[in-house]
């Protein structure tokens, strides 16, 4: 079987084209908890299949966490796939993208640089108070697409002291709280400068941090501007595993038009046996 290894700012994606429909769809979420451990296998955050689309884009995008769970989306997994798609021939330099979440846009900027239109946002909360045996976290929860993808995105400037281990046992405690029913991708976020940000994500199905999330990028940029701590404009944010750039207008106090940039890498391609 063949695969293509990529990542978008070190969120690293195991990718199967499925375009020919030889794939049996039934084994995909056990083919990615599998193919995903980064000690028995090839490892990765999560595992993509490219598929023939059925709503008139040009390919539809099925995303796997790495322990074998369905996402509805990924931001920074679109914008690789969008390159894999311009890479392969299966569109052009602007490109639709069918998930799971609802359709995509992407648009090639460079060899390296992706942009994508994320998915709007379809659930907004502010000010979320979560308890954790830490303390208390003011959340802001946000979800994309439909159904949605949950994120809770909290205001936390000394995450870099604690990160890794102490932060982390606080974002499993956030990640699984019942204050979010479908559970919660978390960023803890820091502001470091005029519209530059500076995160971190606890993701669900990896159950740990990644070096990068593009929706939580999308929905961290767009709670610092719901909450007046970023201006209009670019919101730039540094993650552990690179820079990400974030657009969003908002709208009658809900965030729209969110748009993602930033860059991605082929690091290899092979044979699973």
């Amino acid at each position: 079987m063949h695969f293509t290894k990529m990542h978008g700012a070190g969120n690293d994606f195991i990718i199967l084209n499925n375009m020919d429909g030889s794939l049996d769809g039934e084994d995909f979420s056990a083919l990615a908890a599998a193919v995903c451990n980064r000690h028995m296998s090839v490892g990765a955050d999560g595992m993509m299949v490219v598929e023939p689309p059925k709503n008139g884009g040009d390919y539809a995008m099925l995303f796997y966490n790495s322990d074998g769970s369905v996402g509805e989306m990924c931001g920074n997994g679109a914008r690789c796939i969008c390159r894999y798609g311009y890479d392969h021939g299966l569109a052009g330099e602007t490109q639709h993208v069918e998930t799971t979440a609802g359709p995509v846009t992407g648009i090639r900027i460079s060899e390296d640089y992706y942009r994508i239109r994320l998915n709007d946002s379809t659930t907004l909360r502010r000010k979320v108070m979560v308890p954790t045996e830490s303390g208390n976290f003011e959340c802001t929860y946000v979800e994309l697409g439909n159904p949605g993808l949950p994120h809770g995105i909290t205001v936390f400037p000394g995450w870099k002291e604690l990160y890794p281990d102490s932060l982390r046992e606080i974002g499993r405690q956030l990640r699984w709280a019942k204050e979010f029913p479908k559970g919660a991708n978390i960023t803890f976020v820091d502001v470091i400068g005029k519209n530059h940000l500076e995160a971190v994500t606890f993701e669900r199905g990896v159950e740990d941090f990644t070096l990068a999330c593009g929706t939580g990028c999308g929905c961290t940029a767009s709670a610092m501007l719901l909450s007046g701590l970023a201006e209009p404009g670019t919101v730039h944010i540094s993650m552990p595993g690179g820079e990400l750039y974030v657009d969003a207008d908002i709208s009658e106090d809900l965030p729209k038009d969110i748009y993602l940039t930033g860059p991605t890498k082929t690091i290899c391609t092979g044979e699973l046996y």
